[in-house]
């Protein structure tokens, strides 16, 4: 999660830098998201000690305005919300690790409500002619997209994550959601044609699912083998080893 975390991050910057049209809304984005990243997090252990465990859940309704605000003052400034709620997150991580029922509620919210609203309304945008129409241009970026990241990350996995380096592969060669939503601000933004906008998303989902049933098929770890692995490394760091 954290690997990933760093891509998105890295990729949330490179996009912004790319393809901002800057104006004069641009100064009250960066500065109340810059406010929200620094004061959510000082308030946070305060606000859940005399608010928390509420029947109407007001840490979920403020944490939910704040990215409202931040999405608002986004499209003003002709840019997109996604970097600074990504960093609000990571600035508010540890107080819901302190608090697991709020973080428990908060993923029901997104994955329940939020996240199918959204790829129904990126779904609705893509057209199934256009995406065989381009059938071709669609293979090439799949291919591209799984040989380029597969060959990025198994070294890496190999080293850090062996005996599972193929597993771990081709479970970091997916990219559903952020794939969307980059897809979706070019497309809205004017960046993209809708038939581009098909054969990437297209291609997106594509690589959340070949991979992901591959590697579940014919990678997934024996999870006793996983345990006596791990029992096994445990006991050779022990002192008494």
């Amino acid at each position: 999660m954290s690997s990933t975390f760093v891509t998105d991050l890295g990729t949330v910057l490179a996009l912004s830098a790319l393809f901002i049209t800057p104006n004069w809304w641009l100064v009250p984005f960066v500065a109340v998201s810059a406010a929200l990243i620094v004061v959510m997090p000082r308030l946070e252990d305060r606000f859940f000690s005399r608010y928390g465990d509420r029947v109407i859940e007001p840490e979920i309704k403020g944490a939910f305005a704040a990215l409202l605000v931040l999405m608002w003052l986004g499209d003003k400034a002709h840019s997109h919300a996604v970097l600074p709620a990504f960093l609000l997150g990571l600035a508010v991580s540890r107080s819901f690790t302190r608090h697991r029922a709020t973080q428990e509620r908060f993923r029901v919210v997104a994955f329940a409500l939020l996240t199918p609203f959204f790829f129904i309304r990126s779904g609705m945008n893509v057209s199934l002619p256009l995406v065989v129409a381009n059938l071709g241009l669609l293979v090439a970026l799949l291919a591209a997209k799984l040989v380029l990241k597969s060959a990025a990350v198994y070294p890496l996995a190999r080293r850090y994550a062996a005996p599972h380096a193929a597993f771990t592969t081709l479970l970091m060669s997916t990219g559903l959601t952020f794939g969307t939503i980059s897809a979706t601000y070019g497309y809205t933004a004017g960046i993209i044609t809708r038939a581009q906008f098909s054969v990437l998303v297209t291609v997106v989902v594509l690589t959340a699912i070949l991979p992901t049933a591959i590697a579940q098929r014919f990678f997934s770890p024996d999870p006793v083998v996983q345990v006596s692995d791990l029992a096994a490394r445990a006991s050779q760091r022990s002192p008494g080893a």
